[in-house]
């Protein structure tokens, strides 16, 4: 018998996305690990990495799922963290080591007036145990090697940043919605030190990312303990359900697959207002079908995505 060189890739061919509610103390890598194999499934990705201590929304892309992620990391987030004020973490979370301490504990009123510096476009520094690269190097790499990590403050965007509950002085309840690239852990450490404090993260819980919603979340126990369903799954296009629909013709449709632009004039009344002319996305839609995804820029509709799942 001939040898094969060619291995077929391990695994079932299985498209679509499973919502995972994470448990505390496992990190998102992990995860994929443990749905991956309890579905045999060749091929498998997350759509926005959770901090280990963090809990909630974990999006598993299968298959085609995972080309859509990007457009699930630019989507709208969603977060409820506890805030412990008066110690600072190496980490700017509870699983760090404690840097300094503060006696200082702000008033509710003081957390309100510092709250609207945090909201809007606004100049973040990472924490230092992210994954973000310095010189070729993850900074969690150097920051646990004991080196002294710089990371360069970068554009965020917050929606929403208010204070929920406040059960005691060391502690405060905030829920934040946010664009893409946001630390929570940062939010918090600059939170705290805006009040004249110290502070970190004790916990962490998303609630949204992109269409993912926490009431759609299955607890990872239930893909561990049984041989979990495929009816768990939801549909590959999922991902793209935030993103506005700009409905076409199959003749304008036809010339976008082959690569062609549309101009925008030609779709006048038909473009969504969600649509951001300015670089924003949308949905290609031709009779109730997705066909894929399109850029609005310079005046044209330029396709961005297309799915050869449009039939």
């Amino acid at each position: 018998m001939a040898h094969h060189r060619h291995r077929k890739p391990k695994g079932r061919p299985i498209d679509g996305w499973l919502i995972i509610d994470k448990p505390t103390g496992i990190g998102s890598t992990d995860v994929v690990a443990i749905c991956k194999r309890a579905f045999q499934a060749q091929k498998c990705g997350h759509g926005g990495t959770l901090d280990p201590l963090a809990t909630g929304v974990l999006p598993i892309a299968f298959g085609a799922a995972t080309k859509t992620v990007p457009y699930v990391m630019d989507g709208t987030k969603q977060y409820r963290f506890t805030l412990r004020l008066g110690e600072a973490r190496d980490s700017d979370d509870a699983d760090g080591n404690v840097t300094g301490t503060s006696e200082a504990r702000p008033t509710d009123e003081q957390i309100r007036a510092a709250l609207p510096a945090f909201i809007g476009d606004i100049m973040q520094v990472p924490p230092i145990f992210s994954a973000i690269k310095v010189a070729g190097e993850r900074a969690y790499d150097l920051a646990r090697a004991g080196e002294a990590v710089e990371l360069a403050a970068r554009p965020a965007r917050v929606d929403r940043f208010e204070l929920v509950e406040r059960p005691d002085a060391d502690t405060a309840i905030f829920f934040v919605e946010s664009g893409k690239g946001v630390y929570m852990r940062s939010l918090a450490r600059d939170l705290a030190l805006a009040c004249g404090t110290l502070g970190h993260i004790a916990a962490l819980r998303r609630l949204r990312v992109g269409p993912f919603l926490e009431q759609d979340a299955v607890p990872l126990a239930r893909i561990q303990e049984a041989e979990p369903s495929t009816d768990l799954l939801r549909p590959v296009t999922m991902a793209l359900e935030d993103i506005p629909a700009l409905p076409l013709t199959e003749a304008e449709a036809a010339r976008l697959s082959f690569g062609q632009p549309v101009p925008l004039v030609e779709l006048m009344g038909r473009i969504p207002q969600e649509a951001n002319p300015d670089g924003g996305l949308a949905r290609a839609m031709a009779g109730g079908r997705l066909l894929g995804l399109a850029r609005l820029e310079e005046g044209l509709v330029k396709p961005e995505r297309w799915l050869e799942a449009a039939r």
